[in-house]
Order: C-alpha cells, then structure tokens, then sequence
C-alpha cells in the first residue's frame, strides 16, 4: 500500500472512531420520558450556531481548499518543469505525479477530517477557520510558486 493511501486511510479511520465527549454529554443531558411524571425542562446544549456538517458554508469552504490544492499542485509542476528545485517535498516525490496528487487529496482529505473534530466538539468557528487559514496557504504557496525565477545555467551571472 503506498504512502498517501495509508494516511488517507489513517485520517479516515480516526474521524469515523472517535467520539467527542460533547455527544456523550448531549445524551446525558436528553430528557429522561417515564409515564406519569412531569418532565423538567432541561436546557438545551444546542445553540443557534449549531449547524450541520455538509452545510451549504462547510461545502463551499471545502471546494476552496480542494481549489488551492489543485492550484498548487498545478504550480508546483510548472515550477519543475522549470527546473527549479521544491524545497519543502523532495523533488523525487513531487515529479512522481500520481504520489504528489495522492499527497493533495491527502491534505484536503485532513482539513476536512480536523473541521470535523472541530465541528464534532461543537468549535463551530474553529471548523470554519481551519478550511479558511488552508485555503490562505495553499493560494499563497501557489503565488509564491508562480514567481519563482528558473535557475540561470551553470556559468552564468544574472
């Protein structure tokens, strides 16, 4: 099994066992229904800002990190084929083509996992936040990728 599809693999399998201790407490707080009592009103956990996960805000921030990821993958390739080295990856793995999509799917695959933790224990904000700050990081990783210069040929000055 190759790297990235371990990790997507991993990153899936964490978000789907985890629990939040924000749910367990939801259900101990439900309101116990028997014949014959009156019921207390207990109050609500659930706030205004409570929201489901694949909400039209949460879809459109996930397009725009699945966008900058796909925008750097695309300016990083452009950068190479320039002859300029990737300093943060091995050039190895980012001339790999099929390994360095993978290694974007993966990236978008764990912002998605982390605003769902964040949205799991009811960081409705911080869910949000975290697709905002990847969608910042990956355009201007892709800025900066588009105005690098191509190396100058050995023997040269510039």
């Amino acid at each position: 099994m190759q790297i990235a599809q371990r990790v997507i693999l991993v990153l899936l399998s964490g978000i789907f066992l985890l629990d939040s201790p924000a749910s367990a407490q939801e259900v101990a707080a439900a309101p116990q229904i028997s014949s014959g009592t009156p019921q207390s009103s207990v109050p609500s956990q659930t706030t205004g800002s409570h929201h489901p996960f694949w909400d039209k805000d949460n879809i459109v921030l996930f397009a725009g990190v699945g966008a900058g990821r796909a925008l750097d993958y695309v300016s990083t390739q452009q950068f190479r084929d320039r002859g300029v080295n990737e300093w943060l990856l091995t050039n190895k793995i980012v001339d790999n083509k099929p390994l360095f999509a993978g290694i974007e799917v993966a990236a978008l695959a764990a912002s998605i996992g982390v605003s769902y933790l964040f949205h799991r224990s009811s960081h409705h904000k911080l869910e949000r936040w975290v697709s905002i700050v990847h969608i910042g990081a990956a355009v201007g990783g892709s800025v900066r990728n588009y105005t690098l210069k191509a190396p100058s040929p050995p023997g040269t000055a510039r």
